[in-house]
């Protein structure tokens, strides 16, 4: 597994361009995809990269409400052992909406003796990015997120509702997908995210009103490190949730947090690179290049046993319904929004693939991790996906027999019992991600009358 820590210079550089700063807030992600760590004084932060920083091991398979799971080993069997948390290649920056004096630091989690933590989210990543080099082809991914803005204030008679706008003191209330009056009611919080996602380095791209009131959208930049692509969607979530809260209201990426309208998604956006750069996908064909195909096949052909890590919450199987835009059968298309894996219209260079399976709530490490996995799995075999479904994809998957696992039990059970995943992951990551997700299933289940969803839409 190849790893990067950034270097002291990286370090020496940032305080001397921010005499400001007073303050950091060092963090790492992990199998729930819940940023956790500590605030530190300035003074503190040249040692990490000095040497690291000590965490309880235990942090690494908390479950989403913070709970240790005893079953992944990492807590009572492992003595809560410490581990070093060092800082990632780029992982400082500003924290501006926590103040003019605040930074952030991203970690990554390192075994005692200062070989990669193999259960760590960022080296599992790695690990599965490492394996592409059998091909001399490196993967390009960008994330997608969708997110709802919701007010403090909820619905008359229960429920969550859209703020109302600072500007024209309108309250969404219908879908208006892509209105710009939508974006306009939200002006200043949009002005607040790129120009503070500018500060912290964030390649933000274009933002769009999406398919419910309140529901919104910003794009990144397509990115040759993988990792870096998932780095950036941690820091987004970060950027997008504190200016929330600064404006007043909340955001939250949680995948179903209406009943009645549109889940929020998290498409993935991959192709990729030959050694001169060039687009390994790239074909005059819609269709794509041979091995666009055989990426294809293998995100079918590995799906459901990914279902917990792209679907990894209770809520996240609300999402999967017909004619909602979010997928429900293993199918593909070309410019088709009504599949799970779409090649969007393009010219030959831009040509790659929109994995739309995913909830806004998966970690983004492990979802990247898992479709990786699925398109070496397809370039290894030599997958065909059959032919492109055309027109209707939520018809013809009914009329094909075609579904996926919508069921959360089932879908950790696949997992579990996945050789594929096992070998992608890593052994005992594998162990403590179905012993995590097995936990979470057990304990909502057995606290559903006293555990809404407030939990989940706080820490989505």
């Amino acid at each position: 597994m190849s790893s990067k820590v950034a270097s002291i210079a990286e370090c020496d550089a940032f305080l001397a361009a921010h005499p400001e700063v007073k303050f950091v807030q060092i963090f790492f992600t992990n199998q729930s995809g819940v940023p956790r760590g500590k605030n530190l004084l300035r003074h503190d932060i040249k040692p990490i990269y000095e040497y690291a920083r000590f965490l309880p091991g235990t942090m690494l398979a908390l479950d989403i409400t913070g709970e240790d799971v005893e079953e992944s080993g990492l807590v009572w069997a492992d003595g809560d052992a410490d581990r070093l948390g060092k800082p990632a290649p780029g992982g400082i920056t500003l924290a501006p909406w926590l103040g003019a004096d605040f930074a952030q630091l991203l970690l990554s989690v390192y075994e005692i003796d200062h070989s990669p933590c193999d259960v760590d989210p960022r080296h599992v990543l790695q690990s599965v990015i490492d394996r592409f080099k059998e091909f001399n082809l490196t993967p390009v991914v960008a994330c997608e997120m969708e997110f709802y803005l919701v007010d403090r204030e909820g619905r008359p008679g229960g429920g969550k509702q859209p703020p109302v706008s600072a500007v024209t003191g309108n309250r969404p209330w219908d879908i208006q997908v892509y209105g710009l009056r939508e974006l306009d009611d939200f002006e200043p919080f949009f002005r607040d995210v790129y120009a503070m996602g500018e500060q912290i380095g964030l390649p933000l791209e274009s933002a769009i009103s999406e398919y419910a009131p309140g529901q919104l959208e910003l794009g990144l930049r397509h990115r040759a490190d993988a990792l870096q692509a998932c780095d950036e969607a941690v820091k987004y979530k970060r950027l997008v949730k504190g200016v929330a809260i600064r404006h007043g209201f909340e955001a939250t990426f949680m995948a179903k947090p209406h009943s009645d309208i549109a889940g929020s998604g998290m498409h993935l956006h991959v192709s990729l690179a030959n050694p001169d750069g060039t687009n390994a996908f790239a074909s005059d064909d819609p269709a794509g290049s041979p091995l666009l195909r055989q990426a294809i096949g293998g995100m079918q052909a590995l799906l459901n046993e990914s279902m917990a890590v792209f679907a990894p919450n209770a809520n996240s199987y609300r999402r999967f319904r017909a004619n909602s835009y979010a997928p429900v059968a293993p199918t593909w298309g070309i410019n088709n929004r009504t599949v799970s894996f779409r090649v969007p219209a393009g010219p030959a260079k831009s040509r790659h693939i929109e994995h739309r399976i995913c909830g806004a709530d998966a970690n983004p490490y492990l979802a990247v991790a898992a479709m990786l996995a699925a398109i070496h799995w397809g370039l290894k075999q030599k997958l065909d996906p059959g032919a492109p479904i055309e027109g209707n994809g939520y018809a013809k998957a009914q009329e094909m027999g075609l579904t996926l696992p919508t069921n959360w039990q089932a879908a950790i059970d696949l997992f579990a019992q996945s050789a594929r995943m096992k070998d992608y992951f890593g052994t005992r990551f594998h162990h403590v991600y179905r012993s995590v997700k097995q936990a979470e299933y057990d304990r909502f289940n057995a606290r559903v009358t006293e555990l809404d969803y407030a939990w989940y839409l706080r820490n989505a």
